[in-house]
């Protein structure tokens, strides 16, 4: 019965969400900031290869997917509008420019996010949903 009641306990402790989302974002274990949270390019690993933390219950399934959407289009969207109003390049320099652009930004912050909300579901406890 001690060992449960040490258990509990152990489960209601704060941690503290803003180190966890800085090292989700550099795809760090929320845990130690030190192994590797992410297998490949979006695989979480089971377990933190430092630390021992288990990450095979965290899912982002769609969030981070849904969040790159909204910056890079938030970005995308006024800095299309900027270069065509200022400098009336012609339509397929804009189109390849942007098109590379878009996708460069995405690929760059789709893991981030990801390992920025693995981050806040282990602060918060949620495991995974």
């Amino acid at each position: 019965m001690p060992h449960a009641q040490a258990h509990a306990a152990h489960d209601s402790e704060e941690r503290p969400l803003k180190p966890a989302l800085l090292r989700g974002w550099r795809r760090r274990c929320p845990n130690c900031g030190s192994g590797p949270m992410l297998r490949g390019y979006l695989k979480v690993r089971d377990s933190c290869p430092v630390c021992g933390e288990a990450l095979h219950h965290q899912r982002a399934d769609d969030g981070p997917a849904y969040l790159t959407i909204l910056i890079v289009g938030h970005l995308m969207a006024p800095l299309i509008l900027w270069a065509f109003t200022h400098y009336r390049p012609d339509p397929l320099v804009l189109a390849t420019v942007f098109s590379i652009g878009t996708v460069a930004l995405s690929l760059y912050l789709l893991p981030r996010l990801k390992g920025a909300m693995v981050g806040m579901q282990w602060a918060k406890r949620m495991h995974g949903f």
